[in-house]
């Protein structure tokens, strides 16, 4: 039975995920909150590499000669969420012994990666539920205690894929009732010690 907590940081790529996940573990740490941090994909486990090589084709051989963007998002889906059951063993025991777990990217990122392939407003929905429904659900993934959005304006995205992300995520912060944090104030990218306090004031145990 889960006893810990489980924190999960969330964004766009080349956001600031990773290392707020860190400095937030870092802090914990120094409260003496026992605290860790994990990634997904987990590109260290036999799972993540399957999903690194043979999906994102991060060695030149993608299985998938469509390309990535082109594979059905429920395809996609099964692979990540393959790589978070196989490492949850891991997660768990953390979690009993009482930790506070974070994560960067965790089912949210699946959520809003392939919902952002679907421009039709109620079928986007539906895959939100789809997943949400095969990994809380059939997996039997432990649900995020709190789940905090970093979040840019869509103005400082150079793709109209990653723009598309940006507002499935906004779209999915407000469903979840999910904690977000404007890294821009007045035009100004906010410091990385700025948005770590901002993440620390919804961290408080």
């Amino acid at each position: 039975m889960k006893q810990g907590k489980l924190i999960v940081i969330e964004g766009c790529e080349e956001i600031g995920k990773e290392t707020q996940s860190k400095l937030l573990v870092e802090s914990l740490l120094k409260r003496n909150i026992p605290a860790i941090e994990f990634s997904f994909p987990n590109y260290e486990s036999p799972t993540g590499k399957i999903f690194r090589d043979c999906v994102l084709g991060k060695n030149g051989n993608s299985y998938f000669q469509e390309g990535y963007q082109k594979i059905d998002p429920k395809v996609v889906c099964l692979y990540t969420a393959a790589d978070r059951k196989y490492n949850l063993k891991e997660i768990n025991q953390y979690l009993e012994r009482g930790y506070v777990v974070v994560l960067n990217r965790y089912t949210s990122s699946n959520m809003a990666n392939q919902g952002s392939k679907i421009s039709d407003s109620n079928e986007r929905f539906y895959m939100y539920q789809w997943i949400d429904r095969l990994e809380y659900w059939l997996l039997q993934l432990p649900k995020p205690d709190q789940t905090i959005l970093l979040k840019v304006p869509l103005s400082f995205f150079a793709s109209e894929n990653q723009k598309r992300t940006a507002e499935a995520y906004q779209e999915l912060s407000e469903i979840y009732n999910w904690n977000v944090i404007e890294c821009v104030e007045d035009a100004r990218r906010k410091t990385i010690e700025e948005v770590h306090q901002e993440i620390l004031k919804f961290c408080e145990f």
